[in-house]
C-alpha cells in the first residue's frame, strides 16, 4: 500500500498489488482482441498519474486527495462550537453529502479541505464528534465511527483523525438496497458463502449451509445451483448485520434494516451458463463478487465469469474461499495467479489483497471511486475466517450513482 495510505489506515498485511498501489479510473473497454487499444491505454496511464500524485510521498505532511465538491465524502478539521448559523449551514452541507451517497456519507475529522492531516486532540476530537452527533439528529440520520487514527507529528500531545458512517434512509425508500451477483465456477462455495452470511450460521464442511438456499431436488442431490436464486443480508442503521438468526422472515429483515443487500445467486455449471448471462443482464447488479476456490484456483468458469462481468461493466471483487482446506502457500498461489489474470491486458485492474478491518474500510471507498481496484478476500465458511472483513465491506460500500 503507499507510504501515505499506509501511514494513514495502517496497512496490516493487505496490499496493493500494482505500480506502488495506483489505480485508475474506469475500465475502458479493448479493441475486441484482449488488447487496450491505446486510447484507453493512455487514459488509463494519465488516470494511474493523478493517484499518484494525490499520494505522493513526503516526510512530514501525509496527504489525503483534496476534498471533491461532489460525492459523499466530507473533510472537516473540527466541529467545535458553531453558532446558529453555522450549524445550519452544517446540517445543509450534511443533507447534500448524503444526497450525494444516496443515503450514505463518509466525515473524515481532524482534516482540512486541501486532504492535510492536521489531526485533533482528544478533547476537540471528542467535542467535534459531539457536534457531529447533533448535525446527524437533525437530518434524521445515524453516525457510527468506523476508526480512530493517531497522526504522527513531531508533538508531545497525540493527535487523532476519525472516520465517520453516516446513513440516512431517503424519504422515497424504505431502505438502501445493493444487488450483488455472485459468480464463480461450480464447487466454488458460492452458496455455502451466501448460507453462511444470510442465516448467520457456520457450514459444517458437507454443505450444511447451502441447503436453505437450493430450490430444486436435483440441485440438493449434487449440491450445484442451476436456477437463480435470490438472498438477503441486511444492516441496521448502526451497522450491525440483521440476517435470519434473528429475523424469522424477510419482511423482518427489511423492517430491521436501513441496508440490505440483495445477493443474487447465479450457476457456476458451464452448462448453465446461458442461465448465468441472463442473470447479469437481466436484474442489472451494482456488483459482482467472484468466488474462487483456494484449492483449485482459477479452474472451470471462473475466466468466463471474470469477462462477462468486466464485458457489461459490472465492478468486480474476489472472495477466495476454502482456505482452511489449504495451507497458507496454497492460499498465497491462488491470490497470486489471481492478480497476474487480473494485471494483463484487457483487464488491467489493481488487485488489493484485505487482510484487516482497515484494509476493508479503505478497499470499500476505493472501490466505490475507482472500479478499477479490485478487492480480494480470503476466508472460509467452516471456521469463519476473516468473514467479519466481508461484513465490514459489505456495510461500508455505497450504492452506486447511477444505479
Amino acid at each position: 500500500m503507499d507510504a501515505r495510505v499506509s501511514e494513514l489506515f495502517g496497512s496490516g498485511s493487505g496490499h496493493f498489488s500494482g505500480s506502488q498501489g495506483t489505480a485508475s479510473n474506469h475500465h475502458k473497454p479493448g479493441n475486441g482482441n484482449g488488447v487496450i487499444s491505446k486510447k484507453a491505454s493512455s487514459k488509463n496511464k494519465k488516470a494511474k498519474a493523478r493517484f499518484a500524485r494525490n499520494f505522493k510521498s513526503s516526510n512530514n505532511t501525509p496527504n489525503l486527495p483534496p476534498e471533491a465538491e461532489e460525492g459523499n465524502i466530507e473533510y472537516k478539521l473540527k466541529l467545535i462550537n458553531p453558532t446558529q448559523n453555522r450549524f445550519e449551514h452544517l446540517a445543509t452541507q450534511m443533507k447534500w453529502r448524503l444526497q450525494e451517497g444516496r443515503g450514505e456519507a463518509v466525515y473524515q475529522i481532524g482534516v482540512e479541505d486541501n486532504g492535510m492531516l492536521v489531526g485533533l486532540s482528544e478533547e476537540d476530537m471528542r467535542a467535534s464528534l459531539k457536534t457531529l452527533h447533533r448535525l446527524a439528529e437533525k437530518v434524521g440520520a445515524d453516525i457510527a465511527v468506523l476508526r480512530e487514527r493517531e497522526v504522527d507529528y513531531d508533538s508531545d500531545v497525540p493527535r487523532k483523525i476519525a472516520e465517520v458512517l453516516l446513513r440516512k434512509v431517503p424519504d422515497d425508500q424504505q431502505f438502501l438496497d445493493l444487488r450483488v451477483a455472485v459468480l464463480g465456477n461450480v464447487d466454488s462455495g458460492k452458496s455455502t458463502l451466501l448460507g453462511v452470511l444470510t442465516q448467520g450460521e457456520l457450514d459444517n464442511g458437507r454443505g450444511r449451509a447451502r441447503l436453505n438456499l437450493f430450490r430444486h431436488l436435483h440441485e440438493i442431490q449434487t449440491g450445484r445451483t442451476s436456477s437463480i436464486s435470490f438472498e438477503i443480508l441486511g444492516f441496521n442503521s448502526k451497522g450491525e448485520i440483521v440476517n435470519y438468526s434473528e429475523s424469522r422472515t424477510a419482511e423482518e429483515i427489511c423492517e430491521s434494516a436501513s441496508k440490505m443487500i440483495t445477493f443474487i445467486d447465479l450457476a457456476g455449471h458451464h452448462k448453465y451458463l446461458k442461465t448465468t448471462i441472463f442473470g447479469l443482464t437481466s436484474y442489472c447488479p451494482d456488483f459482482a463478487m467472484l468466488v474462487v476456490s483456494a484449492n483449485t484456483g482459477i479452474a472451470g468458469t471462473t475466466r468466463e465469469h471474470l469477462g462477462l462481468a468486466m464485458a457489461l461493466k459490472v465492478p468486480i471483487f474476489i472472495v477466495i474461499s476454502k482456505v482452511d482446506l489449504c495451507t497458507r502457500a496454497t492460499v498465497e498461489r491462488t491470490v497470486r495467479q489471481l492478480e497476474r489474470v487480473l494485471k494483463q491486458p484487457g483487464c488491467n485492474k489493481v488487485p488489493m489483497v484485505v487482510s484487516s478491518t482497515d484494509d476493508a474500510v479503505t478497499a470499500a471507498q476505493q472501490f466505490a471511486q475507482s472500479p478499477n481496484i479490485t478487492p480480494i478476500f480470503t476466508l472460509s465458511s467452516v471456521t469463519g475466517e476473516s468473514l467479519d472483513l466481508l461484513k465490514v465491506f459489505f456495510n461500508i460500500i455505497p450504492p452506486l450513482s447511477n444505479s
